[in-house]
């Protein structure tokens, strides 16, 4: 297997060199499209994507970096409505997505109103590594850029929770209780962010005991990976613990004398290690996905794409009228809105909680498994091919 992974990292490297200005070309989505096509040549055939490998190798590294690299001030100016974005509004958004896909599903083949709901806690996680440079290539849109960005950090926990207890919903047949469900998110998450502080201040007091970048980056990989590790054993969210680990180390690089010296360390470690598994990832992405495209429901994976970009817009439009610091700041002329709705591809943390759902269903279940490939291949393509172009149109508009 490693000659194929080897041959794999090849292929992604040069895309990402080819891939100069990051308009017309997104890498993740020539990377899917590329997997798709390798499926077809035997020599690909034993790579197979587990919920256990993107949970073990790939999730901590791309969250630990994110969060360590995203600017404190951006977070700080924005920190009310990306926390609002992730938590409640994500939960409207699953719901209103579930009754959505429940109502729709009664013309193409009914499904229940739990499966409904476990398959809008697939799709609602945002990962838009394909779209955020686009998006800060204009000074007018840059803290749209920042809100999607830092939405798509803390929204994957809250997912992990809501698809763990729509999964038990779905396994055992038990009706949603608002109660269990509260106390269940609020321990999970709680219990993540605990995890998250405790190594995080470990993190930024021993890096300062050696001088070695060597020293600081082996540090740096043991908490991003160990934090993880250790919530996830406990039972919390280690999406949480490593994303809160990474805020603290910035907030750590920050207020230091030697800020610059300890960032250009890690970074040129992390910025290496980030294509590197984003390329692997989303080549096996192809590969894996192409099993599940044969299938009869296209029609409904379209719908259920369009309801997934509608149920966020009017999440959206609620969220940001609803306070008026938030109308007042990004003017609700719908350019903000829909932009921020667009933005709002589906990826990794998408395709491991589908991988999680394929270890767990049986039988004629597995329509759950294909429509979510498709929706997710549909939104990986549509939107982020079309961002750059939609970026034009309405910034001509404002």
């Amino acid at each position: 297997m490693s000659h194929q992974i080897l041959l794999l990292l090849l292929i992604g490297y040069i895309a990402y060199t080819i891939d100069l200005k990051k308009k017309f070309f997104p890498v993740p989505v020539v990377l899917v499209l590329i997997g798709i096509a390798l499926s077809f040549i035997p020599y690909f055939s034993s790579l197979q994507l587990s919920k256990q490998l993107v949970f073990d190798i790939f999730l901590p590294a791309l969250l630990f970096t994110a969060a360590y690299q995203f600017p404190l001030k951006q977070l700080k100016d924005n920190w009310g409505i990306i926390t609002t974005l992730s938590t409640i509004g994500l939960m409207v958004t699953a719901l209103l997505l579930g009754i959505s896909i429940y109502w729709v599903s009664q013309w193409f083949g009914s499904f229940s109103f739990t499966a409904s709901l476990l398959l809008a806690a697939i799709l609602i996680p945002t990962d838009p590594v394909s779209v955020t440079s686009i998006l800060k290539e204009s000074s007018d849109i840059e803290q749209i850029a920042d809100v999607v960005e830092g939405e798509s950090m803390v929204n994957d926990g809250t997912s992990i929770v809501l698809f763990t207890i729509f999964l038990s919903m779905f396994q055992t047949g038990e009706q949603f209780s608002f109660a269990t469900f509260a106390e269940e998110f609020v321990l999970v998450s709680l219990g993540g962010v605990a995890i998250g502080l405790l190594f995080g201040w470990v993190l930024s007091k021993i890096i300062h005991f050696t001088h070695h970048k060597e020293y600081k980056i082996m540090l740096s990989i043991v908490t991003a990976y160990g934090g993880f590790y250790v919530a996830e054993i406990i039972g919390v969210s280690g999406v949480l613990a490593t994303v809160v680990t990474g805020i603290l180390l910035s907030y750590e690089i920050e207020k230091t004398n030697g800020e610059h010296g300890i960032r250009k360390s890690l970074d040129g470690f992390w910025n290496i290690v980030t294509p590197t598994l984003l390329s692997i990832l989303f080549l096996l992405i192809g590969i894996q996905s192409a099993d599940y495209l044969f299938f009869s429901q296209w029609g409904l994976a379209l719908v259920i794409f369009v309801l997934s970009l509608l149920t966020r817009f009017i999440m959206l439009c609620g969220s940001i009228y609803a306070v008026p610091a938030w109308r007042h700041e990004f003017r609700p002329d719908m350019i903000t809105i829909t932009l921020i709705t667009w933005a709002g591809v589906k990826g990794s943390m998408s395709v491991a909680l589908l991988l999680w759902l394929e270890e767990e269903v049986t039988g004629q279940d597995g329509i759950l498994v294909s429509l979510s490939f498709a929706v997710i291949l549909i939104s990986l393509i549509v939107q982020s091919i079309g961002i750059y172009p939609l970026t034009k149109v309405l910034e001509k508009k404002k």
